[in-house]
This record gives structure tokens, sequence and C-alpha cells, in this order.
């Protein structure tokens, strides 16, 4: 019995994962304007693990799709309120968020919106008074379905709603997957990180059979890449082995001007237009769009 020869690691070319053909899997050309907007298809951005880029992709890909002439409703469900920071929203300063409007009847949907300076995008915001729905919700009638009722007012309005969760598995995480048609998990490219995902995919799994049987996983996000470490390129060849198709071939390079652009509340698109981040989270919109993830 002879070994087997080792499999040949992937690599980076650009922003995109390259397979052993030595070219990327697909192009992704700047997708058609749309006729007409809504009904929203809605993202779930989840890994219960903090620190992954979960808010940062949010926030770019919200931006690039606006971009590209979608009409995109970003919505915070982490009550540290990162998402609406950095969108430019002050959370302490704010009367009515997501909590209001999914705990108090008389509070609509609408009434917690909020414009953005971003052309396109829309906020509905949230602050440290979502922390007590995860308990509240716990005697709710129909408590996992809360936040889907909530969007389903303002799904008309938008062609893609992205959902920021918070990094935990609890009833706020659930209650996004089962407003969600597809999940996004961003996984930073560190072999630790490949572990807390087997609890992640049982959750959506759960998810799946018992309550929104149409949710789906879009793909998984390799963020915060180090090309100059060959630790880097062994994690991503292992999620690949691990999550095949469903890994973005788009990846996202770790750069100082994340948080250059968070402390200016402007997502990169807008705060450094040619930098390669930019041109990442454009790469990923038009990948999500041509895998027909998003309109």
């Amino acid at each position: 019995m002879t070994d087997q020869e080792p499999t040949e690691l992937v690599t980076i070319h650009g922003d995109a994962i390259i397979g052993p053909t030595g070219r990327p899997k697909h192009e992704f050309p700047i997708p058609d304007a749309l006729d007409s907007h809504g009904p929203a298809r809605t993202i779930a951005v989840v890994n219960q693990k903090g620190g992954v880029g979960k808010t940062t992709s949010a926030i770019n890909l919200g931006a690039a799709l606006a971009e590209y002439g979608r009409r995109v409703l970003m919505v915070d469900f982490d009550p540290q309120g990162a998402l609406s920071a950095g969108l430019g929203a002050s959370p302490h300063d704010l009367d009515v968020t997501i909590y209001n409007v999914m705990m108090e009847k008389d509070v609509r949907t609408r009434d917690a919106l909020l414009s953005t300076h971003i052309r396109g995008i829309d906020l509905l915001p949230a602050n440290i008074d979502l922390s007590a729905a995860e308990v509240q919700l716990v005697t709710e009638v129909g408590r996992e379905q809360v936040l889907q009722r909530a969007l389903r007012e303002v799904r008309d309005d938008y062609d893609v709603i992205i959902i920021d969760c918070q990094p935990s598995l609890g009833l706020l995480t659930v209650n996004a997957l089962t407003a969600a048609h597809g999940v996004i998990i961003p996984l930073v490219a560190e072999f630790f990180a490949l572990r807390a995902v087997a609890l992640l995919k049982e959750t959506i799994e759960k998810v799946q059979d018992r309550i929104n049987p149409d949710l789906e996983v879009d793909g998984v996000l390799v963020t915060m890449v180090d090309l100059r470490t060959t630790h880097a390129k062994e994690v991503i060849q292992r999620i690949v082995e691990a999550f095949g198709d469903r890994v973005f071939e788009t990846v996202i390079k770790r750069s100082v001007k994340f948080p250059d652009a968070t402390v200016a509340a402007e997502p990169i698109t807008s705060y450094a237009q040619k930098h390669d981040g930019a041109k990442a989270y454009r790469q990923l919109a038009r990948e999500l769009i041509g895998r027909g993830a998003a309109p």
C-alpha cells in the first residue's frame, strides 16, 4: 500500500481562493441594474464566536450591494450596537430600536427605521435594551418568529435585508435564523476558529428541521487572512475541505484600513474606495448575486 500524495494547497490570487488548476472557478461580472425593488431576500450574518468580522462584513457587504443599485436594510441584532455605531448612529441616544419593535405591540417597524449617510441603505438599530429581549421572549407565544413578523412589514421595500447577529447561539440568533432565507458564516483563518463551527451548523440544522425549512447556508466567508503565514493557507485548505463549494471564493485580507473605516463610521467602500478591502467586498457582492443569493 502506497502513501497518498498530499493534497495540493489552495492558494489566493488577488482576493480569491484559487484551486489546483491555478485559475478562479468563476467570474463574477458587475450585475445588471434592477427594474424594480423587493421583496427582499434576508441574510443572517452569524457566528457565535466573536472577533471574526461579522459586523465589518455586514456593513461592507451591504454597502457594496447598495453600490450595485440594491436597496438594503441593515438590521442590528446585537445589544452591543456595533452595526448601528458603524453606520453613524449613536446607540445610547436612540429612543426606538429593534427591541421596541419586537416587544411593544404599538411600535411599528417603520417607527424605528433610520436613514443612513450611505445611499441605498437604511438601518434598523439596536442598543443594550435588546439584551432584555433574550429573557422576555422566553414566555412569548411563537417566540422564534418575532423578528420574522417585524421584518415582514418592510420586506417589500428592499432587495436585501442583512441581519448582524450577536456572538451567541441564544434565542435572538434563533430569531434571526428563522427570519432569514440564507446564512453567511464569517470564519477567521485560524485553526481554533474551526472548532466553534460544528455547534453553529447543528443550530442551523435544527432551525431548518423544526422552524425554517427554506433556510440555506449561502456561504462561509474567510476573513482576516494574513498571507504572510503558512498557517493561514493551511487553515483555508481545511475550510475548503470541510465546506466545499459553500466557501466563498472571495476572501477578506487583514488590514488596518478596516478599523480606520470603523472609527470614521464609514464602510471601506467609501472610506478607501480603491483599497483591496473595498475591492474584495465588491467582489463578494458580485459573487453573492452571481450565486443567486441576492437579487
